[in-house]
């Protein structure tokens, strides 16, 4: 049964790609942002690739948790804290899938913790212990999900609860990935700090999007 999906800042490159195959796995899609006007945009936008199939609504960002089961966020990480601090009342009880990475410009290709350790730790530090915060995504880029086709990446998925990972890890196959239990909120760290180790990878080697691969586990 298809879930009610509400993503932060959806107008953004990452947020689309994930609400693009989202609605094709037969869930409903809210794409928030800080203007109803500029959510509706996206919506436009994405239902033309889509050729106006799926169930897909733009909104504040506060309306989208609102409706939600669940929200993810896509804002850069300048905007994180300020971001969730805006809508802690909306996400309370809900499950949030954070997606953002501490990217400090210019030296995205360091890996650069906030204060409280992670993104995930900043985001539980303002949300609360009734918000069950979850790592994922922050090695897949927004290319990759936009174009349509088989991704050769795996997704880590970490924070929360054991059971709250097996929801996100069951969305993350839906996107046509694989994910994998990463174990507790601590780990964030490690997660997070993949992508710019995946940043330095692009750079060196000239490609688009690199990713990583889990092996030597068989299910």
């Amino acid at each position: 049964m298809g879930k009610t999906i509400a993503i932060i800042g959806g107008t953004g490159r990452e947020g689309q790609g994930l609400a693009y195959r989202w609605v094709q796995a037969g869930h409903r899609i809210l794409i928030g942002s800080r203007t109803a006007e500029k959510a509706e945009a996206a919506v436009a936008s994405l239902l033309e690739k889509l050729e106006g199939k799926g169930e897909l609504q733009g909104m504040t960002n506060a309306e989208a948790v609102s409706q939600a089961e669940i929200a993810v966020l896509t804002v850069p990480f300048a905007a994180h804290k300020e971001t969730l601090e805006g809508l802690k009342e909306e996400l309370q009880g809900k499950v949030l899938i954070d997606v953002v990475v501490p990217l400090v410009p210019p030296k995205v290709t360091r890996v650069q913790m906030p204060p409280e350790g992670s993104a995930l730790a900043q985001a539980k530090a303002v949300l609360g212990d009734d918000v069950k915060v979850v790592d994922a995504f922050q090695t897949i880029s927004y290319e990759r999900l936009l174009s349509g086709e088989e991704i050769d990446s795996d997704v880590l998925v970490c924070g929360a609860d054991k059971e709250t990972r097996e929801l996100v890890i069951g969305l993350v196959d839906d996107v046509g990935l694989k994910g994998w239990d990463a174990g507790p909120s601590e780990n964030a760290v490690v997660v997070e700090g993949l992508t710019s180790i995946l940043i330095g990878l692009n750079i060196k080697y000239k490609v688009p999007s690199s990713g990583i691969r889990i092996t030597g586990v068989h299910d």
